[in-house]
């Protein structure tokens, strides 16, 4: 027995998050104090800018910011005058940049990096070469790391490719909000756009400063400029293109360096006292190396330190002068530069030869290759570094605190007794799409190995245990583009898999249309959760609504069926059995066109975040409400838990069998079950024993389920007796 959830309703926001009390905070005035989070002081700081414009595409970990530009778009953007986008993906969001290039508009946009701005690199480099007008602002968040979802490559490669600015600020938020409001002025005066990256580790720490007033832009709905404005010498065509590349070396960037060097963006703190050590750093990872110092005793709790540091807050262009003036009095710098290739640590050195400097400068040879700085990592190159080229006391002074830090860490891994083991991601409890890979594995085992190429987002846990499925993941909606290769050599169809974000991204032209121009034998699952669930349960084109609320929706079947697609399947992913047979008819139908199965259950999270507050309020009218959940009875589990291997649910564990014949610790269902009926489901697509069941409890019941009740318990009884 089980529960087949009702399908996503058109209108149903599921955000993770609403904006909507913090948005109240954008509206403060000169003088106030702003205290909050990084994502809400740098819309504050967009709005003290007077931007025109605002759009961009959700990704960690600047998704909110998204999520607070909808929030604030009907009271203050709109009132302001200010057109904001959710953007259809970051190539749209770069190219709603465009309206910079000819008018003195103000305009951000925001993305997840490095593979948001892989997307809208094409419309980056026609923009850095056309120049803007007024000042351009891409917020992006460097997802690198630990932390981090996506490829380890950075930002910092596409702003040399482009010559577009790069600002890493030093996170204290007074100095993120000024670089803000700054970087518009940086890319007006040297007529370039402007990278801003947040970090993981910054983009929700907290802070205050003070504000200033919002500013209307200069041109709006209330106020509109009076008639477009043409310069062919902004065109992309030749003899243009050859004068804009002259113009990035020739004046634009020499501009930028002017303006760096006149506001001060980058920072000096020198030394307590001399110091012929010197140290240069990104600013975004100022943090993390004030911290290391000072648990080596370099550093006070203030930022005062032993060693003289250059804090680049531009991390390009680098300014010869500034870093040649920081160099001349050190015998020895290190260079703290996050990621690999190492291009600051690089220039600098380049600086130093060029100018004749007795200065050493080092970097990766101290400090890993690649991977996040934290500040362990820190610690450790610092470590490296000084016990080197410091002077007797301080290097002895830096080993002694090294050596305690290590003999506690040593201490506390004793005391444990055992490395703390790995918590893969996964599945939510519920979720729509575990199922589907159920069915997909069933379905292997009847007809052996398929080609399974999947897509970015949250179908890619079906990588991991217990699935371990997908030979291929090559970006956002290219699964299905993937195996156009691969199924002519293998000689059977490929399965591909993409969610309905990813199929609107850009699965819908790089994957259906491309697969139906070429005449591909493929099969398509669209995994149609009404979600981009992976960053937040922001809207997608299917959810019914936009990112404010309005009622709009495209159809998924709609758009392939108008492509010419013939076979298109629905199913509920729950029902196995029903998911199973669409997907045996859809790989055993062999022929030169594509066949699509749309999977259209919502997001189980935003499902339940919407379905619990509702009968909250059930209960608190006095109405009758009921609350599901499956278990599994100890005494017909067998304990060879092959429901786990079929299903991976975090709410599916085990725990010792009350039954001294059974060896084997038996199934059981944790308190956090959603009744999505996925386990009894499972149990009878694949022939399981039957152990589980489902639990129903009513609160506020009628008299009815009452007496129902009543008589339930009776015959239990008597059966108990007997």
């Amino acid at each position: 027995m089980w529960l087949l959830p009702t399908p996503l309703r058109a209108g149903a926001r599921g955000r993770e998050r609403s904006f909507a009390s913090e948005v109240r905070r954008l509206k403060l005035g000169a003088g106030q104090t702003f205290h909050g989070e990084t994502v809400l002081a740098v819309a504050k700081a967009l709005l003290q800018s007077g931007v025109g414009y605002l759009g961009g595409y959700e990704g960690a970990p600047v998704s909110h910011l998204m999520d607070i530009l909808s929030d604030a778009y009907e009271p203050l953007l709109k009132p302001l005058g200010i057109h904001y986008e959710s953007s259809a993906s970051e190539a749209a969001a770069a190219a709603l940049l465009g309206a910079s290039i000819q008018y003195p508009l103000r305009g951000a946009v925001t993305w997840k990096s490095i593979v948001g701005t892989n997307v809208a690199s094409d419309a980056l480099s026609n923009l850095a070469a056309a120049g803007v007008t007024g000042g351009a602002l891409i917020i992006v968040g460097e997802d690198y790391g630990e932390g981090a979802s996506v490829i380890q490559e950075r930002t910092h490669a596409i702003a040399l490719k482009s010559s577009i600015p790069l600002i890493d600020p030093r996170y204290h938020m007074p100095k993120v909000v000024d670089l803000v409001e700054r970087a518009f002025e940086l890319s007006e005066a040297s007529h370039l756009p402007v990278f801003m990256t947040l970090r993981i580790r910054a983009a929700h720490m907290t802070g205050t400063f003070e504000c200033k007033d919002n500013r209307a832009p200069a041109f709006g709905p209330d106020n509109p400029m009076l008639k477009p404005h043409y310069d062919f010498g902004r065109i992309p065509l030749p003899p243009s293109i050859y004068e804009q590349e002259q113009a990035k070396f020739a004046e634009r960037l020499p501009a930028a360096r002017g303006f760096i060097v006149e506001h001060k963006l980058n920072e000096h703190f020198p030394a307590i006292a001399g110091s012929r050590l010197g140290i240069v750093t990104q600013g975004g990872v100022y943090g993390a190396l004030m911290r290391a110092m000072h648990r080596l005793g370099l550093a006070d709790a203030f930022g005062k330190t032993d060693i003289s540091i250059l804090v680049l807050n531009v991390v390009f262009p680098l300014v010869p002068e500034e870093i040649g003036a920081f160099l001349r009095d050190k015998d020895d710098v290190l260079v703290v530069e996050e990621g690999n290739p190492p291009y600051v640590e690089r220039e600098v050195a380049a600086i130093a030869q060029r100018e004749g400097l007795r200065c050493r400068v080092r970097g990766k040879d101290a400090l890993p290759m690649a991977g996040e700085y934290t500040t362990a990592v820190m610690r450790g190159g610092l470590a490296r570094w000084l016990t080197q080229v410091a002077p007797g006391p301080v290097a002895e002074r830096v080993a002694a605190h090294q050596g305690a830090i290590e003999e506690q860490a040593a201490l506390g891994r004793k005391a444990m007794g055992h490395r703390v083991p790995p918590r893969p991601p996964g599945f939510c409890t519920g979720c729509p799409e575990r199922p589907v890979f159920t069915a997909l594995r069933l379905l292997q085992d009847e007809i052996g190995p398929l080609h399974l190429s999947l897509d970015i987002g949250c179908s890619t846990f079906a990588t991991l245990p217990p699935f371990n499925m997908g030979n291929t993941v090559l970006g956002y909606g290219m699964s299905l583009a993937s195996g156009g290769a691969v199924g002519p050599a293998m000689g059977r169809p490929t399965v591909a898999v993409m969610g309905d974000g990813g199929f609107w991204h850009n699965g819908v032209l790089t994957g259906a249309a491309n697969a139906r121009w070429n005449r591909q034998d493929a099969v398509l699952i669209v995994l149609e959760n009404g979600y981009a669930s992976a960053t937040g349960q922001q809207p997608v084109f299917s959810t019914g609504s936009n990112a404010w609320g309005e009622a709009v929706k495209l159809s998924i079947e709609a758009t392939l069926r108008a492509m010419g697609v013939r076979w298109i399947r629905r199913v509920d992913s729950y029902d196995v059995d029903r998911t199973l047979d669409v997907l045996r008819a859809a790989v055993s139908r062999r022929g030169r066109e594509l066949r699509v199965i749309i999977s259209d259950q919502e997001c189980m999270i935003a499902r339940q975040r919407r379905e619990k507050r509702l009968k909250a309020e059930t209960e608190r009218a006095g109405k009758p409400a009921f609350h599901a959940r499956f278990g599994v009875d100890q005494e017909v589990c067998v304990g060879d838990h092959a429901c786990m291997r079929l299903s991976g649910c975090p709410s599916l564990t085990i725990k010792p069998s009350a039954d001294p014949l059974k060896a084997a610790p038996t199934a059981y269902v944790e308190e956090d079950c959603v009744a999505c009926g996925l386990c009894g489901a499972n149990a009878h697509a694949a022939g399981l024993c039957p152990s589980f069941y489902k639990a129903t409890r009513w609160t506020n019941p009628t008299p009815w389920q009452l007496l129902k009740y009543r008589i339930a318990s009776g015959l239990i009884s008597l059966m108990g007796a007997s």
